[in-house]
């Protein structure tokens, strides 16, 4: 084929692949399957490929993904992305409408549901999407341009479109989508999200947008920021305006003007958010004509035309069926509420985790009652209270022997935890080594929940030193690996002995012992031996420590089975010494920070390692030696007494510029 019938032919092929991602991401009524759809986009990548000149930013293909760069450009948005005034009750609608009626002449009010993700600007030039950037503070945000280009719902491309338009919307994940990332996340042993909104967040901010792609994201429009070529006298008008150029726009909003309409428009959206694909939380009631806003004006944080409603929790009842009692690889004996399913925030949940014997003391939680089980703004159900016994009901203890291996059962000082002391409990050890094996610590890939059962319950490992001493005729005879496979496991477990003492520290489970604590000891003891040999005085010395972390650390390597096993460890090739990874630069050596608020694109532990990885520490609680508070959304008491202080209080977006 030559170029200009290649041309013609990728024209023809992007109108046509641009037309059914319409349908099928924004209309949700595709015209042709998805084989049809695939065989296309194969023939355009074809074709691009032999003429790579033809290959244009707005290109179907170019929606895969690719390696973003380190850090994410500064952008100064030139209209605020300013957040909402949240209320919780009619009593405060009706008031907010009282004021606005109180300004306005006949007053008109757009009632939408408020989707609960990212915040985030689109600009297009001459049709053209130029640039995707996260809401930040509402000043400064984030260019997140590269990973916004793969949301299939978002057109790269506007027909008939305006010299330059601003949008903003709503990134979220779906929750299908969601529940399908938790499922591969526990798979590949990883911590998985706790909501859609937080999954949501850490997509758009991966610096592989190929991971980005992967995730599923979708965005409704909602609002024009900016538009020269077109002038719109209402909100309303302006989102069938949206919708016509091909956006996905918010969806079931409604324009109302009395207020029984409007109080009656969040009570239906509310109840039928469960049958949304998507979480809510809450409903957005704001003023349509955009010349009465105007009239209304703003705070410096919030526009004075409209409100964020939030719903309650959602509480319901159901029966308590059985408490079952669950042993972890620390030997914490939890106990487990089992009851019948019920549907909250659009899933049907059935389990809650009871903590320990002191909270079903305090909540006299017992077999057969009626308990009040609710999802606040998380994805994990917890059990309010007990809400009636059943006749004949007893107080439920927790066992006094661990129910797997029946070895007396411990709480120790100070703990509320009840715990089996037992190191060789099966319970215990099946835990300890998929946690040995898992991505954060020896990160041995293969080494799964169940292929690391099999290898349990087969007899064939009993210590994380077997792993190392494992044969492919041992995995061959186990029926469930094959020569690649068996191959690619061992290749696997031999890589891992170069995973470093930082990772063997985590890998080994002390108590109170995560990875920042493990790389902090390495620091501080870069071998084994040393860190072996070290008194709990020297531990508690480690800036960041305190005396019970010493003491789990002390412990531990006092125990004789975790001394044998590093011994068999050492004999195996595992290695014991630490190589302190490179550091940015050391422009927050010796400052001190603390973390408070929801941030808009971080989560706490990214902004931490941000911190550290400038030689900065983070603390937990503000003093006199704080030196700098990074404060989020709903940042609380640590905030107040930061003002108090006179401490200088950073948003994320401030943050982030003292580390370019």
């Amino acid at each position: 084929m030559d170029k200009n019938t290649a041309e013609k032919r990728i024209a023809e092929l992007t109108s046509l692949l641009d037309k059914y991602t319409y349908q099928y991401y924004v209309l949700d009524a595709p015209e042709v399957s998805d084989y049809e759809f695939d065989m296309l986009m194969q023939e355009l990548k074809a074709l691009e490929g032999e003429f790579p000149e033809l290959v244009l930013p707005t290109s179907p293909t170019q929606r895969v993904g690719g390696i973003a760069s380190g850090k994410f450009a500064k952008v100064e948005h030139a209209v605020q992305m300013a957040s909402l005034q949240d209320v919780f009750s009619f009593e405060q609608v009706e008031a907010f409408l009282a004021r606005c009626t109180a300004e306005l002449e006949s007053p008109e009010y757009s009632v939408e549901p408020k989707i609960d993700g990212l915040s985030v600007s689109l600009e297009y030039e001459s049709g053209v999407l130029v640039r995707g950037s996260t809401r930040g503070d509402g000043f400064v945000g984030e260019d997140v341009t590269a990973n916004i280009r793969t949301i299939r719902s978002i057109p790269l491309k506007l027909e008939n479109a305006p010299e330059f338009l601003e949008v903003r919307g709503e990134v979220y994940m779906p929750r299908d989508s969601f529940f399908e990332l938790v499922e591969q996340q526990e798979l590949n042993d990883e911590q998985p999200f706790k909501n859609p909104r937080n999954a949501a967040a850490g997509s758009l901010r991966q610096k592989n947008s190929k991971i980005t792609a992967q995730r599923k994201l979708d965005m409704f429009i909602f609002n024009v920021q900016q538009c020269r070529g077109r002038e719109f006298s209402s909100h309303s008008e302006s989102l069938d305006y949206l919708r016509e150029l091909g956006f996905k726009t918010i969806p079931s909003y409604k324009v109302c003007t009395r207020k029984d309409e409007i109080i009656a428009e969040i009570g239906r959206i509310g109840d039928e958010r469960s049958s949304f694909a998507f979480d809510i939380d809450g409903v957005v009631v704001k003023i349509n004509s955009l010349a009465q806003r105007d009239i209304m004006g703003a705070t410096a944080k919030t526009p004075k035309w409209a409100v964020a409603y939030k719903y309650p929790p959602e509480e319901k009842e159901t029966k308590l069926l059985d408490i079952e009692v669950n042993v972890g690889r620390t030997g914490a004996i939890t106990p487990v509420a089992v009851f019948e399913p019920i549907l909250l925030a659009g899933t049907s949940v059935s389990r809650a985790v009871l903590h320990n014997q002191d909270f079903i003391d305090e909540k006299d939680i017992r077999k057969g009652d009626i308990i009040l089980v609710r999802k606040a703004g998380e994805i994990i159900p917890e059990v309010l209270r007990s809400v009636s016994h059943e006749d004949g009901s007893v107080p439920f203890k927790l066992p006094d022997r661990c129910p797997v291996c029946g070895a007396e059962s411990v709480r120790e000082d100070g703990e509320s935890v009840l715990r089996c002391p037992n190191v060789q409990c099966p319970a215990q050890l099946l835990k300890n080594m998929i946690h040995f094996a898992s991505k954060n610590a020896m990160n041995i890939d293969g080494l799964g929940d169940a292929n690391m059962k099999l290898l349990i319950d087969s007899g064939t490992v009993k210590s994380p030193a077997d792993l190392y001493t494992l044969t492919r005729e041992q995995l061959l005879a186990l029926g469930r690996f094959k020569d690649k496979s068996a191959e690619n496991l061992l290749n696997a477990i031999e890589a891992s002995k170069n995973a470093g003492m930082e990772r063997l520290i985590h890998a080994l489970g002390i108590r109170n012992i995560g990875q920042r604590a493990a790389v902090l000891l390495c620091e501080r003891f870069p071998d084994i031996d040393k860190l072996m040999s070290a008194s709990k005085d020297d531990i508690a010395e480690i800036e960041g420590f305190g005396e019970v972390m010493a003491e789990s650390v002390s412990s531990a390597f006092a125990e004789p089975h975790r001394i044998e096993l590093i011994e068999r460890l050492r004999e195996c090739g595992v290695v014991m010494t630490y190589e302190s990874a490179a550091r940015e630069d050391d422009r927050f050596a010796g400052l001190t920070f603390v973390l408070t608020g929801t941030f808009p694109t971080m989560k706490r532990d990214e902004a931490k390692k941000l911190i550290e990885s400038f030689g900065g520490k983070v603390s937990g609680s503000v003093s006199k030696k704080t030196d700098f508070v990074v404060a989020g959304e709903a940042a609380g008491s640590k905030l107040d007494k930061a003002n108090e202080l006179g401490i200088t209080v950073l948003s994320e977006a401030e943050l982030i510029e003292r580390t370019r």
